[in-house]
């Protein structure tokens, strides 16, 4: 996350913005700077105005042989130039050693002890002000996903796009990059005008040789939260726009019509998971009552409540929400049936708290067997977090959602209980 003024120019309507004005304020804004000296931003590099090349065909996401598919998420990698950028908030016998390069082995350490089937890396991948090529900083931060062979997506923080690229041109650069699925937006026929860079979604179909190998068990939503409001009137952090809601709703309706359609077809919305970088002012209702992990600074969400909630809720699929931004945050409580989880802070070059481990947030979906030994739809999504410690310690597992639990909800609200 940053505390710089810098500013993205983002293109909403005057009758948009007069509604954001009637929403009530629902978050802390921004806080004071983490360095005061912070240099101005370079100039931005001029869009790349050709559309990315085609993606090769490939082989969808689907679950293991085991019924199991795994997300990595890494969150504020904050990488700057390498080994000789500085750690920030460690204990006094690590400075002299420490760089970017412990982020790297950090997500190398992860990727060997989960195995995960996808990386979803949440935003500030680079820290902008302190990467002097921001192509350079992207290549070295995304490197160990790349080397693993491993498909990974990523989205935009607020710091991505404050080097030598613009927001679009950070994208655009990834988009290129081996293995990923990430996309620079949804097709034209699908969002012709959709605010960002970075609006996609991802569809996890089933175990090859079941009955449910062509249908998205699990869809991912990867949206764009932006870096910091245009609007003089409105101070603090972007949100998620009306045009971004559309897109979701669209696809989110697109989706649940393909679930509920033959082969095996189905009764409800297939679950979906939302990753973006800035959190939602409804992550302010917890505190340490209703949640599992640690809340250790505020909230740092728009300071105008754009209405994604619920959005969501309205569109019933989404059990959870992950994102970073807030550092020293990791936890993960449930707000009217969806979670909302920090994944806590990963890299080094950023702010962070000496002696409380860097870490990062995995989470398991499970297929549950059918009468005929095979594998069906998504049982069960959990959580947990391993710590960059000597142990890689696993911490705060936790039971997201479950498909029985989902159908004692309807009934519960059937009888209007």
């Amino acid at each position: 996350m940053d505390y710089s003024s810098t500013t993205t120019n983002t293109t909403t309507s005057s009758l948009f913005f007069l509604f954001l004005l009637l929403l009530s304020a629902n978050a802390t804004g921004i806080r004071r700077p983490a360095k005061s000296n912070s240099p101005p931003p370079p100039p931005l590099s001029l869009p790349i105005l050709s559309p990315p090349p085609p993606s090769p065909p490939s082989e969808p996401l689907r679950f293991g042989k085991n019924g199991h598919f795994k997300i990595l998420q890494v969150a504020d990698m904050h990488y700057g130039n390498g080994k000789t950028t500085p750690c920030q908030d460690v204990l006094p016998n690590q400075i002299s050693t420490c760089s970017d390069l412990n982020t790297t082995a950090f997500v190398d350490r992860m990727i060997r002890a989960e195995n995960p089937d996808l990386i979803v890396f949440t935003g500030d991948n680079i820290y902008g002000f302190d990467a002097t090529d921001a192509e350079k900083s992207l290549n070295s931060a995304f490197a160990p996903a790349i080397r693993s062979n491993l498909s990974w997506a990523a989205i935009l923080g607020n710091h991505d796009q404050e080097s030598t690229l613009s927001r679009e041109g950070v994208m655009r650069h990834i988009v290129r990059m081996k293995h990923t699925l990430s996309k620079l937006n949804p097709p034209v026929s699908e969002a012709q005008d959709i605010d960002g860079f970075g609006n996609y979604n991802l569809e996890i179909v089933g175990v090859q040789g079941s009955k449910f190998e062509n249908k998205s068990l699990l869809n991912l939503y990867l949206l764009d939260s932006g870096d910091y409001s245009t609007v003089p009137s409105i101070p603090g952090y972007g949100w998620i726009k009306p045009s971004q809601q559309f897109w979701f709703q669209q696809t989110s309706l697109k989706l649940k019509n393909a679930y509920m359609k033959k082969p095996q077809p189905q009764k409800d919305s297939a679950p979906g998971l939302a990753y973006f970088h800035i959190p939602l002012p409804e992550f302010s209702r917890f505190d340490s009552t209703n949640f599992t992990g640690v809340k250790q600074e505020g909230i740092s969400s728009p300071s105008i409540n754009s209405g994604f909630f619920t959005t969501m809720l309205e569109a019933g699929d989404v059990k959870a929400v992950f994102t970073g931004h807030d550092h020293v945050n990791d936890f993960c409580g449930v707000l009217s049936g969806i979670h909302l989880c920090y994944a806590g802070g990963f890299g080094y070059h950023a702010y962070g708290k000496a002696g409380w481990d860097r870490r990062a947030r995995v989470v398991l979906a499970t297929l549950e067997k059918t009468e005929k030994k095979s594998w069906g739809a998504v049982k069960s999504i959990r959580t947990w977090k391993r710590l960059d410690d000597q142990h890689l310690t696993t911490i705060d597992s936790q039971v997201l959602w479950t498909k029985s639990s989902s159908g004692r909800r309807r009934k519960r609200t059937q009888s209007g209980l």
